[in-house]
């Protein structure tokens, strides 16, 4: 016997708790267990996301994109085609853990059916709560203290040393819910938009839900991150006196969906391995495709602009989708130099909505790559987020017997070899040249910051070097990392993005 519990609506304050998110709204338990308790990790093995893993069959590779083909084509989504590459069976949902842990034969228990539960709607109509009552559920949720601190926390939502790693724990882990959900009611486009709070909900949910936890950088919180910051661009007075409302929900919806589903490996790996998704986006932008696509298909599945008109919903995926499109790494100079074109002959011209779309392109590239820009104690940990899920990769292709992925190798390189590179051939040309189209306060604030972190990483570069060798650091030398890959070498296809 199961017992179905479906996702409540809850107050902002109140964050979502962990057994609430792992079933897109709804989550079933056994009988034998705690309604509150922890559900089955069988259960949890097996995503409903854009990629899903079959746990019982490591080989197979499931594809969500929409339900209804012909839906499907109206957007031109292609045909599913399966790969024979051997390297297909990789699990990347459980190849981290399975890395540091070992190796070990999957269970052959099957796979508990996961039921989809699509009664949120009818549970809201009956509860108590629209009946005039108050709805007592007993969640586990944190204590007040935390969530006044989380209420505080989101007043100062416009500061750039906002720390999204603070204000994650405030929420009991659900900040990308809460952040994205507090900035649309702050600007109005709830009720703008008419947008369902219950379809709206859900679809942060299962967003939140569709960032892998067990990436160490690019999962829920990185994703609140660049929505923190899309948000501190938007608010530049040259932005904010043009964008309009469809602007800002578009950079929103796209800084928290923009690199959704995210599998923890870049586009080379999966191109080298013959990967599902590599065929299908033909080996161009392929993350990016798949963040965009994923996002649409959730859209849909929650039917938040169900509401609009069908060509405005088709114009809104087809914006969403050129925005997401544009954090791809591999497209960086393009952007710039476009950008700087623009610049020089003083073309921008913001009454014009392409200009305007371009800009929000640029913001969410900064937005994406903003890491350098921040205050050191919080540019640190990313820092050495990204380089972990880089390493970890390495050790992936290593054990694979593949050609190890630059940058990834941990025995060629450390963080500071591989940030100073970036910084300086990625992060610093693009933040120049955003300086000089909004020439404020917080631009020259994430300039400085940059060159603090970039000496900072340069000086742990030195007392490392010094630490090895026993001798002090020649004055004016050269930082290497001690490493053989290029600091100019950057992994494509969302490799930081």
């Amino acid at each position: 016997m199961e017992v179905c519990y479906q996702l409540p609506v809850l107050p902002l304050d109140r964050p979502v708790p962990k057994h609430v998110l792992s079933r897109r709204g709804a989550i079933s338990f056994s009988s034998s267990s705690s309604l509150f308790g922890a559900p089955d990790p069988r259960q949890l093995s097996q995503r409903r996301g854009a990629i899903s893993y079959d746990s019982s069959d490591q080989t197979a590779l499931y594809i969500r994109m929409l339900g209804d083909v012909r839906v499907r084509s109206q957007v031109g989504f292609e045909p599913e085609r399966r790969s024979s590459h051997p390297y297909l069976c990789i699990d990347f949902r459980n190849l981290h853990t399975r890395l540091s842990c070992g190796s070990t034969p999957p269970s052959s228990t099957p796979e508990r059916r996961v039921r989809r539960l699509l009664s949120l709607q009818r549970y809201l109509h009956s509860s108590r709560l629209l009946r005039g009552s108050p709805q007592q559920i007993p969640l586990p949720i944190l204590d007040e203290d935390y969530t006044g601190q989380a209420r505080c926390m989101l007043e100062k939502v416009g500061n750039w040393n906002f720390d999204i790693f603070l204000f994650d724990r405030l929420t009991n882990g659900n900040s990308l819910i809460t952040l994205t959900f507090h900035l649309l009611n702050q600007y109005g486009l709830v009720e703008l938009f008419q947008l369902d709070i219950v379809k709206l909900w859900r679809f942060l949910v299962i967003v939140q839900e569709d960032y892998h936890s067990d990436n160490p950088y690019h999962n829920a919180v990185h994703a609140a991150d660049v929505t923190q910051a899309m948000y501190c661009y938007m608010r530049e007075p040259m932005l904010a006196k043009s964008l309009t409302s469809y602007d800002i929900l578009l950079g929103l919806l796209a800084a928290a969906t923009h690199d959704l589903d995210h599998p923890g490996v870049n586009q080379p790996f999966l191109i080298k391995t013959d990967h599902y998704l590599a065929s299908l986006y033909k080996n161009t932008s392929v993350l990016e495709n798949h963040h965009w696509k994923s996002a649409v298909g959730l859209l849909r599945e929650t039917g938040l602009f169900s509401h609009l008109p069908a060509e405005d919903s088709l114009s809104m995926e087809r914006d969403l989708g050129s925005l997401i499109l544009a954090t791809d790494i591999s497209r960086q100079n393009d952007y710039l130099s476009r950008f700087r074109l623009r610049l020089d002959q003083g073309s921008l011209c913001l009454s014009n909505a392409s200009h305007r779309h371009f800009v929000l392109q640029m913001a969410l590239k900064c937005a994406d790559i903003c890491n350098p820009c921040r205050p050191w104690e919080l540019s640190k940990q990313w820092s050495e987020k990204v380089t972990n899920e880089f390493f970890q990769q390495g050790d992936i292709e290593k054990k694979h017997k593949l050609e190890v992925s630059p940058l990834c190798d941990r025995d060629m390189n450390t963080v500071g070899n591989i940030q100073i590179g970036f910084m300086t051939y990625v992060a610093e040309p693009l933040f120049a040249e955003w300086a000089r189209f909004s020439d404020t306060r917080l631009s020259q604030t994430m300039l400085g910051h940059m060159g603090l972190n970039k000496a900072s990483w340069g000086a742990l570069q030195q007392q490392e070097q010094s630490s090895a060798t026993g001798d002090e650091a020649e004055p004016g030398g050269t930082v290497t990392g001690g490493g053989s890959s290029s600091s100019k070498d950057i992994p494509q296809g969302s490799g930081v993005s």
